[in-house]
């Protein structure tokens, strides 16, 4: 039982040590706030994308940044030897997914509450090389 699924997995672990990625989990910002600043860097150029995200006002521009460098060292880890330069590295994929909300009640009046959703987001940073697409 479960060959099927074994070969699966195995091939999804293959495909993920191809991959370099980063993923930021729980980020109390809203998903709303946060796709704002990932559609500013997605598809730009690694060095591009982090100055852009230096220079932004929006408060989730920190978080990404640190993403996209987190991301920058796990590309570093999985190859040795390969200077930054040469790779050409750019953003694939940039995508923010909403995470658990925490609900409070504001009081409202007349004896009333109204309920409070404080929003948090996952999200997740794919690099690629311009050398592997050629």
């Amino acid at each position: 039982m479960g060959v099927r699924k074994h070969n699966r997995a195995e091939k999804i672990k293959e495909a993920k040590k191809a991959k370099y990625y980063a993923v930021l989990r729980n980020c109390p910002t809203s998903p709303r706030k946060m796709r704002l600043v990932a559609d500013l860097i997605r598809g730009v150029d690694v060095k591009r994308a982090l100055d852009v995200l230096k220079f932004s006002p929006k408060e989730a521009s920190n978080r990404m940044e640190k993403l996209v460098l987190s991301a920058i060292s796990n590309w570093q880890i999985k190859n040795e030897g390969v200077r930054m330069e040469e790779a050409n590295l750019f953003i694939k994929e940039v995508f923010v997914d909403s995470a658990r909300m925490l609900k409070r009640l504001r009081p409202a009046p007349q004896g009333r509450a109204h309920r409070i959703r404080k929003r948090s987001n996952h999200v997740t940073v794919i690099l690629e090389s311009k050398q592997t697409l050629e």
